[in-house]
């Protein structure tokens, strides 16, 4: 396995973010945390919606442009609202319309200026997610900027001013961790935090030797002090910590345990198709997203 290590040469700067909103509850719930990061930061916030016009396919021509203008005009409607709720923010409120949320969104990051997205999920899991889709798992997968996902879990009071106290870094030691080890270091560099640098482990199987258990914990526990680079200039040590069990619930455990304000991970790319992604990585990912007590910043993998 291969050692993740954070560059200093790649400690963020948020310029820029991009907040996607249908005007949902979930999506007005990751609003204050865009707000507090923006001014943390001296960011500008680019709110975007996606009208979708996919419902008017099957109506006739005669219906299809009032039907368009009636969907304008609710968009505007909120998009006043989103006015005022920006109005101390250096921002731009852009209106796309698109086939999926996706392509609305990609458009929007194509030239590269966009340096984190924002967004709000409602975290369905299960049968009701297959059915209905993740579009929060889409633009994680797909993005090649890291996003921060606010899910029905996080209170929206807990935003801190966009301070961060505790960061939770949780590394299966691959490329997607390693792409996401930076914004781990430097987010808690910023923010003067508590770094928590955490590794699951599988289970040991019943005789398995005591020597060589030893000696794996021993290079886990190397390997997560390697994420931090000796040049980061952190205010409190980094601490590790080895757990076992499922990934997804243990570092949700910890998460609460812990009372973690941001947790960090990467994320395999979609490549094509969310299928590409493993299915426990997924099931993982979209579980930690879904349930996690706190903001997840996940970064997707080269």
């Amino acid at each position: 396995m291969s050692t993740v290590v954070a560059r200093p040469a790649e400690l963020i700067e948020l310029k820029n973010i991009l907040y996607p909103t249908d005007f949902s509850q979930p999506s007005e719930a990751a609003l204050p945390f865009a707000a507090a990061l923006a001014r943390r930061y001296g960011a500008t916030i680019r709110a975007l919606h996606v009208l979708d016009a996919s419902p008017f396919a099957y109506i006739t021509p005669e219906m299809t442009g009032m039907a368009l203008e009636a969907e304008r005009e609710l968009a505007f409607t909120s998009v006043r609202q989103l006015e005022a709720q920006l109005a101390d923010l250096p921002h731009e409120i852009l209106l796309e319309r698109a086939p999926t949320v996706w392509e609305g969104v990609s458009r929007v990051i194509s030239d590269g200026s966009i340096d984190l997205i924002i967004l709000g999920t409602h975290g369905r899991t299960g049968a009701q997610r297959f059915l209905l889709g993740s579009v929060a798992e889409e633009i994680f997968r797909r993005s090649p900027h890291p996003v921060l996902t606010v899910g029905p879990a996080v209170r929206s009071s807990s935003h801190n001013g966009g301070h961060f106290h505790r960061i939770l870094f949780a590394t299966d030691y691959g490329p997607g961790s390693s792409a996401a080890a930076p914004y781990a270091v430097s987010l808690a560099q910023h923010s003067a935090a508590r770094l928590l640098l955490v590794h699951v482990a599988e289970v040991a199987e019943p005789g398995d030797g005591d020597r060589d258990r030893e000696v794996s914990v021993a290079e886990m526990i190397h390997k997560l002090y390697d994420t931090v680079p000796s040049q980061a200039e952190l205010s409190i040590p980094p601490e590790v910590l080895i757990e076992y069990g499922k990934p997804g619930e243990r570092i949700i455990e910890t998460a609460h345990h812990r009372s973690v304000d941001l947790i960090v991970l990467g994320v395999r790319s979609a490549r094509g198709h969310l299928g590409a992604a493993t299915h426990l990585e997924r099931a993982t990912a979209h579980e930690i997203v879904a349930h996690a007590p706190c903001p997840v910043l996940t970064v997707r993998e080269a």
